[in-house]
């Protein structure tokens, strides 16, 4: 189907955004989780990680891979992922079904140990990001930011926090994510009521 100002159709007729494509993965993505609001320390520590694997890969392969890091990081679960050691590392390092990069494993250990160290639920510190004014409703993809003031700002304190690979890229990612920002454009379905 053509790209229509951003928007594609879908198998269904359906108007989506542009990057939803073919990809089965993908469609489910966006109409079931990208943008809708999250909340809870586990499901936020899993979004957090997988943005974070997904530095420098197509967003597919995670989704591709999505159930094999659930399995690798005990769910996401932030007190088992904390507890892994070397040994841990080495098998995430052997495992192919998930990202064997050194730096991105040893990252989602950090953080989660740096969740557990926070004074207050994690899920609730990365929503203390939320923008207080609704932005503008994107039109194409164009119109869709990949770093805000808030997103600079959450990577700021998550980073302060002990946090690793988490950019204002990462993080405005994580925002879209959760729902913090919703980036559907405005003809697509799932803004439209879906």
């Amino acid at each position: 189907m053509p790209d229509l100002d951003g928007l594609v159709a879908g198998p269904d007729g359906r108007l989506r955004c542009g990057w939803a494509g073919p990809a089965p993965e993908y469609l489910v993505y966006h109409d079931t989780e990208w943008g809708r609001p999250l909340r809870g320390d586990q499901a936020m520590f899993e979004r957090l990680s997988l943005e974070a694997f997904q530095s420098g890969l197509s967003w597919i392969t995670i989704l591709r891979k999505r159930e094999a890091f659930r399995a690798a990081f005990h769910g996401f679960d932030p007190e088992r992922v904390a507890a892994f050691g070397e040994v841990d590392v080495h098998r995430l390092l052997g495992d192919a079904g998930i990202v064997r990069n050194r730096a991105k494993i040893e990252a989602t250990i950090a953080n989660a140990r740096a969740v557990l160290a926070l004074d207050e639920p994690f899920s609730d510190l990365v929503w203390s990001f939320a923008p207080t004014v609704e932005p503008p409703v994107p039109r194409t993809l164009a119109d869709v930011a990949a770093i805000t003031p808030e997103s600079k700002a959450m990577a700021k304190e998550l980073k302060r926090r002990g946090f690793r690979f988490v950019g204002p890229t990462t993080a405005y990612a994580l925002m879209q994510a959760t729902g913090m920002v919703d980036d559907h454009l405005s003809e697509c379905w799932v803004r439209r009521g879906g």
